[in-house]
């Protein structure tokens, strides 16, 4: 029988911020304590000159949690107000300690020759040096906290704000999508195929709903992307029939690799407007996906007619496009990989071809499509 021993994940050390502060603060006075009395008595000292350090050292402990409460009021204020009063605190709490340690030591001493002033200004000394070195540590640690939260804040605007960017470049593909195919659809209806459309609506539906029930910014293996190509592929075959032939090469050691979702899509509806719909026997669609060193290598290519010498894809008028497709991938694999991607196209009598390198990466995340 197999025991689950359940993993201790460490925590941060100031997670807990109160819970901090009394381990540094507990901490800080016992290895005080220890430092003054162990060289109490390295000098030769009894032990029972212990008892003014264990007194002088307990009376810090209390008045820097005074301070601690004062200091924690303070840093809400105007950077004047706050190292102002905290001098006058700090000078205030060490006269208290010194006072306190130079009639603990005479009371103990009564036959002691030190005059009482000298004997508090020595008290004095040794206190504003503890006690300034207690509060430039407090100020230094909440200073660094809040540099730690305010990194984390600007981390998770830039995480909502990248999020928010790969949202809007997904949801411009839907109505995108969207608009072609239920002209697709008219147009079957206005021949009375019916049968045929709503055979077209039914897979309509279904591509839609994968769309609809995962988040924009999800990502999906590259099988499941494949699989998502061929159910829109075949809402397109119901309009082209063997005019569209695709077909996938998908490499084994990079089917669980991870992309963006729906980012090949675009890629194959433009070889369907451009290499397709233009030529009465049809074209090639191939989509093919291959490991590249530490990156996944997908090329998406057809067999239509490459660029002409504008720049542009020929037989297609620009008002049928809505100029969104290529850039999309653009913005969304920047979005997605930063530097660590290659969008890149090619162009030949014979065909084109959009290349994209994106790292090999198979971990699962917290937002895998379903």
């Amino acid at each position: 029988m197999s025991v689950t021993v359940p993993r201790i994940k460490p925590q941060p050390f100031f997670a807990d911020k109160n819970r901090a502060f009394w381990n540094l603060q507990s901490l800080g006075w016992a290895g005080a304590f220890l430092l003054r009395g162990s060289s109490t008595i390295a000098n030769g000292q009894p032990l029972s000159s212990l008892v003014p350090v264990l007194i002088s050292t307990v009376s810090g402990y209390s008045v820097t949690l005074l301070i601690a409460v004062m200091f924690r009021f303070l840093l809400k204020r105007r950077p004047i107000v706050t190292w102002g009063v905290s001098i006058v605190t700090v000078v205030s709490a060490a006269a208290l300690v010194a006072f306190i340690d130079a009639w603990v030591f005479s009371t103990q001493n009564r036959g002691s020759e030190t005059a009482g002033l000298q004997l508090f200004l020595g008290a004095f000394y040794l206190s504003m040096t503890l006690l300034g070195a207690w509060s430039a540590l407090y100020y230094a640690i909440n200073f660094y906290l809040t540099v730690e939260e305010q990194a984390d804040q600007l981390l998770r605007l830039e995480n909502q704000a990248a999020n928010a960017q790969l949202a809007m470049l997904r949801y411009q593909l839907n109505p995108h999508f969207l608009f072609n195919t239920l002209n697709s659809i008219s147009t079957l209806v206005l021949l009375k195929q019916t049968d045929r459309a709503n055979a077209m609506l039914s897979r309509l539906s279904s591509f839609l709903r994968y769309t609809l029930i995962n988040e924009p910014t999800a990502q999906v293996t590259i099988e499941q992307e494949i699989e998502t190509l061929k159910l829109y592929l075949e809402i397109e075959k119901m309009r082209f029939e063997e005019r569209l032939r695709p077909s996938f090469t998908i490499d084994p050691a990079v089917a669980q690799a991870r992309l963006p979702s729906l980012l090949l899509q675009p890629l194959v509806e433009n070889a369907i407007k451009y290499a397709v719909t233009p030529k009465e026997e049809g074209a090639e669609i191939a989509v093919s996906a291959q490991p590249a060193g530490d990156n996944v290598r997908i090329v998406v290519s057809d067999s239509g007619p490459g660029l002409n010498e504008s720049g542009m894809r020929p037989h297609i008028p620009m008002s049928e496009g809505t100029g969104i497709g290529l850039p999309n991938i653009r913005d969304r694999l920047i979005q997605a990989f930063g530097e660590r991607q290659s969008f890149e196209t090619r162009s030949t009598p014979g065909g084109f071809s959009v290349i994209i390198e994106i790292p090999l990466n198979m971990d699962e995340t917290s937002k895998v499509a379903a």
